[in-house]
């Protein structure tokens, strides 16, 4: 007889999980992948020398538990964030999702809520449910900026226990004036994540959350390694936050959660973070050429502060995006109407996915 395979609705399945779809980004081998807002630069020579001697140095005592406290690594996050920051101000996990979780498992869970302005990153919902809490919307303006007066009166409102401000913002690109931030802040007795993943990536002019740490002890920014680092298949993330923050994801966490690996190469790659952040400059460039084409082919770009370009004014986003995956260029369909993202890639890779959008016939 068969094997015969178990549905998921067969199985006891927490209710609240029930009808949720996971997290997914199209995954194809096509020339140019554009899709997911990796660093798509390749990492340089010396730095990865540097971090392949490191990590074999660390093989030497892989048989042991790593440090518990990653207490390298988070002196390394503290030298490079600046602002004063001590390694007891530090956080880190498996990536910025392991980061977040942390949070939520610590500040939210059942009975609790947590809230972001819609749209935006998208695992913020699935990461809450999954502890499970409760996740609440809020709203942005049509060009997806959020005043200060608005998202203080929206998250008065909603009372959450976590806020998520991504700023800049994913999917849209869009910057979260630190006036913002001071406003959600005060309108709330919750705790305040200030997500910077693409902060390296905004113009020097807009400045950092984590000058508003001090006597903030809700306020929490977090970051990843994945985007100016090229660190994507490292999985690193981490947070900057008041001590007593850092004392409460200590409860959540589970025991020695970051390798021994993790934490020479991520190490290793810190000391070279002058190196990465010229890669970054590279990277803008190719944003910024991106912003300034699409409009000769019928686009508008919105303006970005991170690594991609969200663009209007598609009539048919899935007719497009297929079109570009015929020509071997891979980009994102939001979910937002009329619209695609585009991360900026190498040189190359934007020419290739300029090229081919200029072959489609914009009214598709």
């Amino acid at each position: 007889m068969g094997r015969v395979s178990a549905r998921l609705d067969d199985l006891p399945l927490r209710d609240d999980l029930r009808g949720q779809t996971p997290y997914g980004a199209p995954q194809a081998s096509l020339p140019v992948a554009l899709n997911v807002n990796e660093n798509t630069h390749p990492m340089p020579e010396d730095v990865a020398d540097d971090i392949l001697d490191a990590v074999a140095v660390a093989l030497q005592e892989v048989n042991r538990y790593p440090d518990r406290e990653f207490t390298a690594l988070r002196e390394g996050f503290a030298d490079y964030l600046g602002f004063g920051l001590t390694r007891d101000e530090i956080w880190a996990a498996n990536g910025s999702n392991e980061v977040l979780q942390h949070v939520l498992q610590a500040f939210a869970g059942p009975g609790r809520t947590a809230f972001g302005f819609a749209p935006t990153y998208s695992m913020y919902p699935i990461i809450t449910r999954g502890t499970g809490a409760a996740w609440t919307a809020g709203t942005r303006s049509h060009d997806f900026t959020v005043d200060a007066g608005s998202a203080a009166a929206q998250v008065a409102a909603t009372a959450p226990d976590v806020v998520f401000l991504c700023a800049p913002n994913n999917p849209t690109g869009t910057p979260m004036p630190l006036d913002v931030i001071e406003a959600v802040y005060e309108a709330t007795h919750g705790v305040v994540v200030v997500d910077e993943a693409y902060q390296e990536f905004a113009p020097r002019s807009e400045p950092s959350a984590l000058a508003l740490l001090p006597g903030r002890e809700r306020l929490i920014v977090s970051r990843t390694m994945s985007k100016a680092f090229a660190f994507a298949g490292a999985r690193v993330g981490y947070l900057a936050a008041d001590a007593a923050v850092i004392d409460a994801l200590r409860l959540v966490r589970l025991p020695y959660h970051l390798s021994t690996l993790t934490q020479a190469a991520a190490t290793a790659a810190l000391r070279h973070a002058l190196t990465m952040l010229r890669m970054v400059d590279e990277i803008v460039a190719q944003r910024d050429r991106i912003s300034a084409t699409l409009p000769a082919l019928g686009y508008e770009p919105h303006d970005s502060s991170t690594n991609f370009v969200l663009f209007g004014g598609v009539n048919d986003p899935a007719a497009i995006w297929q079109q570009l995956y015929d020509r071997g260029v891979l980009i994102r369909d939001v979910g937002i109407p009329h619209h695609l993202r585009v991360t900026a890639g190498t040189d190359i890779e934007t020419t290739a996915f300029l090229d081919a959008l200029a072959s489609i016939d914009s009214r598709s």
